[in-house]
């Protein structure tokens, strides 16, 4: 991938190889998910429920984005790094989008942002990339909306609302995104998608047929309680990890067996002695 322009970098791939795109929302995180090589890391706006434990991400605002888009900002080399567009920098007043926008890159160190459809995403679009911020689509379920969809269900299952998402997907094209996300919609509509437009898809619940596949790290990592996602793969169980060397700790800790010697400073006996309360 081109490391001078990330974003034409990533324009490349198409029909090259698949992309990979994961979340991260601190430094520690984002450093080794960008030691593993991932082409995009994604500051996402599930940081409120994953993270923050709020309820949507509706509920987080721009002063919670830049705080960790910073962290993970120090710890990402290569990879090309895109911010989220919380809900209220965007949506509730667009005629703000570019000045939010331009916060993620100037104070925060991104090299793009992502905002998710809404009926004035392809005026959003047009003015941030007029502005020279590099945006990403969404498409499909668009969690910030999620409520005017229906709720957190597949989009596009029938003719009408499919040719919807293939007009947004070409919207979103026209006005000057560099790839597009596409949120549970049939694996054959990303397809269609992904045939129709010259700019990479990414799936997040969209099947193989996109150019590239993102998850929240948190899902990967078996993080993350409750409902898990039908497209969500779990590569490893750290909560059972954390939670048992959490229990190790408290064991030690109350039956006296941590900290040992090895974990703990020492004084010279003669140094002691001068203590006048000894």
């Amino acid at each position: 991938m081109d490391n001078k322009n990330p974003v034409e970098g990533i324009l490349s791939l198409k029909g090259k190889r698949k992309i990979t795109v994961l979340t991260a929302y601190d430094f520690p995180t984002a450093s080794i998910v960008d030691k593993a090589g991932i082409d995009i890391i994604l500051i996402g706006d599930s940081l409120a429920n994953v993270v923050l434990g709020l309820e949507s991400t509706t509920h987080v605002g721009m002063a919670e984005m830049l705080h960790h888009a910073k962290a993970v900002r120090r710890g990402v080399k290569e990879a090309l790094l895109v911010a989220d567009m919380p809900y209220s920098a965007y949506q509730t007043r667009p005629e703000e989008a570019v000045e939010n926008a331009r916060k993620f890159i100037d104070e925060a160190g991104c090299q793009a942002v992502k905002i998710e459809w809404f009926d004035r995403a392809p005026e959003v679009t047009r003015a941030i990339v007029a502005s020279g911020i590099p945006v990403m689509g969404h498409i499909g379920l668009t969690p910030q909306t999620a409520d005017q969809l229906g709720g957190f269900k597949v989009q596009g299952k029938d003719a009408q609302a499919a040719k919807r998402l293939i007009g947004q997907a070409l919207e979103f094209e026209k006005e000057g995104s560099f790839a597009i996300v596409l949120e549970c919609i049939p694996d054959a509509l990303s397809g269609l998608i992904s045939k129709k437009i010259q700019i990479p898809t990414i799936g997040c619940g969209g099947g193989a047929s996109c150019d590239g596949q993102v998850l929240v790290i948190s899902d990967l990592l078996g993080l993350t309680q409750g409902h898990r996602p039908k497209f969500v793969k779990q590569y490893a169980d750290l909560s059972a990890v954390i939670l048992e060397a959490v229990k190790a700790f408290k064991d030690e800790v109350t039956q006296g067996k941590f900290p040992g010697p090895e974990h703990s400073f020492t004084i010279k006996e003669e140094e002691l002695k001068k203590i006048d309360d000894r």
